[in-house]
């Protein structure tokens, strides 16, 4: 058993812990962190040494956002596999965290500047049928479109594939979902193309479109799906599953 005389008290322990009297206490409530000794009498908490290495990766745990359940649970896995897939998933999580707080920046950016002209038209017109290179995935989001695109340029590139129009992408959800996108990214091919897995081939029929044409900042884009959306409501259009577009029921156009 550790000699009382060898204990901290809770002051001096917080300041070699760097965490603070209040916090300590609510990781002894919570059964975190429970003191080496609690005075009966007095309630006075005291501390080994020993506990400090506890104390820093609770710390660590709490800074990187792990709750206090969380950090209990994983100051038990130390040792083993648990804790380093806990980690990686708390990265990943960081990640996708970082690329949303940037995409707001960006919106408030854009709504800051909505006093400045746009460059963004928009003009009903016919898609001509075309053939298509095209590869079909699973991303985050909307806004991580582009790790398909990192996937299928290596992959023409590998299999000689020379686009022949500018790119576009399909989205294949029947409504906006906030995770887990599934998309198909693709670029205009010469008929007759061929192409092997991960890419493949596919025909695109002619189609009635609105096209948005935006020159500026990518981070338009999203403005430019809001102008399509009050354009379809004004002209009483609906959206296909193809992406082509038909005029309402109660139109009568």
């Amino acid at each position: 058993m550790t000699e009382t005389s060898e204990l901290m008290s809770i002051g001096e322990f917080s300041s070699l812990s760097r965490l603070s009297v209040r916090m300590l206490r609510h990781y002894d409530t919570h059964g975190v962190l429970v003191p080496a000794s609690v005075d009966p009498w007095t309630g006075y908490r005291r501390y080994a040494a020993s506990q400090l290495r506890d104390a820093a990766d609770i710390r660590n745990l709490r800074d990187v956002g792990f709750g206090v359940s969380a950090i209990s649970a994983l100051l038990a896995a130390r040792g083993t596999p648990a804790w380093p897939s806990a980690l990686q998933l708390q990265r990943r999580t960081l990640v996708e965290e970082l690329g949303a707080a940037k995409a707001r920046l960006s919106l408030i950016t854009r709504m800051l500047d909505q006093g400045e002209p746009m460059s963004i038209t928009i003009e009903r017109t016919t898609i001509p049928a075309m053939t298509v290179v095209a590869l079909h995935g699973t991303v985050p989001s909307y806004s991580d479109e582009g790790q398909l695109w990192d996937r299928m340029m290596p992959a023409m590139s590998a299999q000689q594939i020379t686009p022949a129009g500018p790119c576009g992408v399909i989205e294949h959800d029947d409504e906006f979902i906030e995770r887990d996108a599934e998309l198909s990214v693709f670029l205009p091919v010469a008929s007759g193309t061929t192409a092997e897995p991960p890419l493949e081939i596919l025909e695109l029929p002619q189609r009635d479109c609105l096209v948005a044409r935006v020159v500026g900042p990518y981070d338009q884009i999203s403005q430019a799906h809001d102008l399509i959306a009050e354009r379809m409501v004004a002209d009483g259009l609906q959206r296909l599953r193809d992406g082509s577009l038909r005029p309402s029921a109660s139109t009568g156009i």
